[in-house]
């Protein structure tokens, strides 16, 4: 959870952010791509690129070329953007409750040239549409059974060969949430782990 500059918290997961707008801008280097990101109080980790969703960025296989993509908590579109400049010709998907976040998410895509990027309600999401990839650093602190719900219902749209990658504190349930998803069905593994953060590659339940 992010902390605005006069102390108080900012629940960044919810649909309109109760602190008043105030833009900044953040940067992303990684080595095939390099972003300047418009930020602002209320969305998560507005201050820089959280550290899991750069660890992710920099160590994930990489994405399908082609198909639909999902950006699962956008926030203000690290991953999506990164997602829309290393597969052009896919479809990327960025959902997030946050309003303000998906306008940053929706404006940093164009300027950091992503049109391929939908920032959207997940509600608005077509039903028909399935992933060939997810990737998201999620929202662990809405609670155990809230992400349950949330991961229940977004892996359970990964196409049959599809896969998701997530990045998830260690400190913060990793290792339980691994059992959790085998338990479900989704074959899980653990593609590394730095600084106190694991990052999963999760399948398709059977």
């Amino acid at each position: 959870m992010t902390t605005d500059a006069e102390g108080s918290e900012a629940h960044y997961f919810g649909r309109s952010p109760l602190v008043a707008s105030k833009r900044s801008s953040v940067t992303l280097a990684l080595a095939d791509v390099h972003l300047t990101l418009a930020t602002d109080r209320g969305v998560f980790s507005r201050g820089a690129v959280d550290a899991g969703t750069h660890y992710l960025l920099q160590e994930a296989p990489s994405p399908p070329l082609t198909g639909d993509l999902l950006d699962l908590g956008c926030g203000y579109g690290p991953i999506a953007c990164v997602l829309g400049r290393r597969a052009p010709d896919a479809t990327v998907w960025a959902i997030d409750p946050n309003e303000r976040a998906r306008a940053l998410c929706a404006d940093n895509a164009i300027a950091n040239g992503a049109p391929n990027v939908r920032a959207v309600d997940a509600d608005d999401v077509p039903a028909d549409v399935r992933f060939e990839a997810i990737w998201s650093n999620p929202p662990v602190r809405i609670g155990k059974a809230a992400l349950h719900d949330l991961l229940a219902r977004w892996l359970g749209r990964l196409a049959p060969t599809g896969h998701a990658v997530l990045v998830v504190q260690k400190h913060l349930g990793a290792d339980s949430l691994t059992t959790w998803l085998a338990e479900r069905g989704h074959p899980v593994r653990r593609l590394g782990s730095r600084q106190g953060y694991r990052l999963l590659e999760v399948g398709a339940a059977a």
